[in-house]
């Protein structure tokens, strides 16, 4: 088999182990960096290697309007594109067409809008999606679904949740449908139903009836609040297969991630650590930093002491700082390296812990030493 999963070790509801692609292998739990556009913003893909990152996510949507995914197959696909020799992950393009597009119209078929870049009309359904997905050389395919809006009623995400599942088969069947590309990698189902446990069972019950490769939970961290999402999880892990990888969508801060771990979740994806180091915030072992607070103008330590990337061994807090307020293009990519590196860390951590049986006290230590927060000032 081109793609599969061996899971190494569990504790509680945590699993680690790895996942098998054509392109390499994927330790879990693991944290994909958001390559919107074929890009980690603000990072060379070989510095996002060296931060430990074994996938990449890319976006259908994105890509699809510009440079095209033709253009992108033309050229070899898009790990030559990119200069990416591992995994990629390619979302659907349903959560950014619903959120970036304009006068986009929902029906059976699919979804018809116009551009937020420059106006023109698109189709994209379960079929164009997978056809997109393809031509990239995407190594794990996410099913075409509709992420349902936060809040919305019960009947509304129902209704929305059923079309998923439609679209859910349809984009089986056209991944499975005469391409190579198929046999070589996977396609993952997505989950919905909004906050409803009722909802949640229809859909992983019905996912389960298709032999998906994986399976994620979507529609979470869209405003429902993280005491919310873990209930979620909750009442929803248990209906999800144990032996295929499980993915949390677009998740998240560092306490979502080690929370969601604790569930049973193997992958996450989230714009927060590259996004965050573009705005000047650092994740640091001891919570969040705001490096452009004038506290940190005379300060000569790292932002993390602890931390082995290049932005903390060979860089201080007063230089860093003074890029970002000085608004230098070399601020944020020191930032987004850092906050990258924390994140991959934080995996590596939660495996080896889940390797000793010793999540309880990394869990308890993770929270202990949030709490503590910033160094104090010189």
């Amino acid at each position: 088999m081109s793609f599969e999963m061996d899971i190494t070790n569990t504790d509680g509801n945590a699993r680690t182990g790895v996942i098998k692609t054509i392109r390499g292998d994927i330790r879990t739990p693991a944290f994909m960096p958001v390559g919107t556009a074929a890009t980690v913003k603000a990072m060379k893909p070989e510095t996002v290697r060296e931060t430990g990152a074994d996938i990449l996510l890319g976006n259908t949507y994105h890509l699809m309007l510009r440079p095209t995914a033709e253009r992108i197959a033309r050229l070899g696909g898009l790990h030559k594109f990119m200069n990416w020799s591992g995994p990629i992950l390619t979302d659907s393009g349903g959560f950014q067409v619903m959120s970036l597009a304009k006068l986009r119209k929902i029906t059976e078929d699919g979804v018809s809008f116009q551009s937020h870049i420059d106006g023109s009309k698109h189709m994209l359904s379960p079929e164009r999606s997978m056809e997109i997905q393809r031509l990239l050389g995407a190594n794990i395919v996410m099913a075409f679904d509709e992420c349902t809006p936060y809040p919305a009623t019960e009947k509304q995400t129902e209704e929305s949740m059923l079309l998923s599942m439609r679209w859910a088969k349809r984009s089986y069947d056209a991944f499975h449908n005469g391409s190579d590309h198929a046999s070589e990698n996977a396609i993952f189902g997505i989950v919905q139903g909004g906050v409803f446990e009722k909802l949640r069972h229809h859909s992983a019950a019905a996912l389960k009836d298709i032999p998906f490769d994986g399976y994620a939970i979507g529609g979470l961290a869209v405003g429902e609040g993280q005491d919310v999402m873990f209930e979620v999880l909750d009442y929803t892990m248990p209906m999800m297969p144990k032996t295929k990888p499980r993915y949390l969508m677009g998740v998240g801060k560092p306490d979502d991630i080690v929370g969601a771990v604790e569930r049973g979740i193997d992958m996450f994806d989230c714009v927060m650590p590259s996004r965050s180091g573009r705005t000047g915030q650092a994740f640091t072992r001891r919570g969040t930093v705001n490096m452009k607070n004038a506290r940190h103008i005379d300060d000569p330590r790292p932002i993390d002491a602890e931390c082995k990337c290049s932005a903390c061994v060979n860089y201080s807090r007063a230089y860093i700082a003074h890029l970002i307020r000085s608004g230098e293009i070399l601020g944020p990519m020191l930032m987004t390296e850092h906050n990258l590196t924390y994140y991959q860390d934080l995996m590596a951590g939660l495996r080896d812990a889940i390797s000793q049986k010793q999540l309880v006290k990394f869990v308890e230590i993770f929270h202990k030493t949030r709490a503590l927060g910033d160094i104090e000032p010189i």
